[in-house]
């Protein structure tokens, strides 16, 4: 967890497609970009701000989401989700999130991602599904 740094900044690129829509997903009766896309676009550039520069042993897992869809995007159109790392607190990495695409902004928050151990991350895993048998 050495190397990170607030500043950095990760992004994540896509045309829409039919798959990307609300109307695909359920999430809506529309054929526009869809918001849990847009959310999973802007985690996905977040893991490409930190994720590489972490140590052996460690990744992060989204912790919680902040964010706004505020405009609709067409079949077609491009989008691009950045994500800058502005805040570090032990092991919580605050992100600024946004999305736009080729007319404007679409979405904006903030995503919270904490950085775990692996192996201590499935050991606790292990012992959920042993608990439930």
């Amino acid at each position: 967890m050495g190397e990170l740094k607030t500043g950095l900044m990760g992004r994540k690129e896509l045309v829409v497609e039919e798959r990307h829509t609300a109307a695909h997903l359920g999430s809506g009766g529309v054929p526009v970009y869809a918001t849990p896309m847009m959310v999973l676009a802007m985690e996905e550039a977040a893991l490409g701000a930190v994720d590489r520069l972490l140590g052996p042993g460690e990744a992060t897992v989204g912790y919680s989401l902040d964010v706004k869809h505020l405009a609709a995007t067409p079949l077609g159109m491009r989008v691009v989700a950045t994500a800058e790392l502005v805040a570090i607190e032990g092991r919580m990495l605050t992100f600024r999130v946004e999305a736009r695409d080729d007319a404007e902004l679409i979405g904006e928050g903030t995503h919270v991602r904490a950085v775990i151990d692996t192996e201590r991350f499935k050991a606790k895993l292990e012992k959920k599904i042993a608990a439930r048998q």
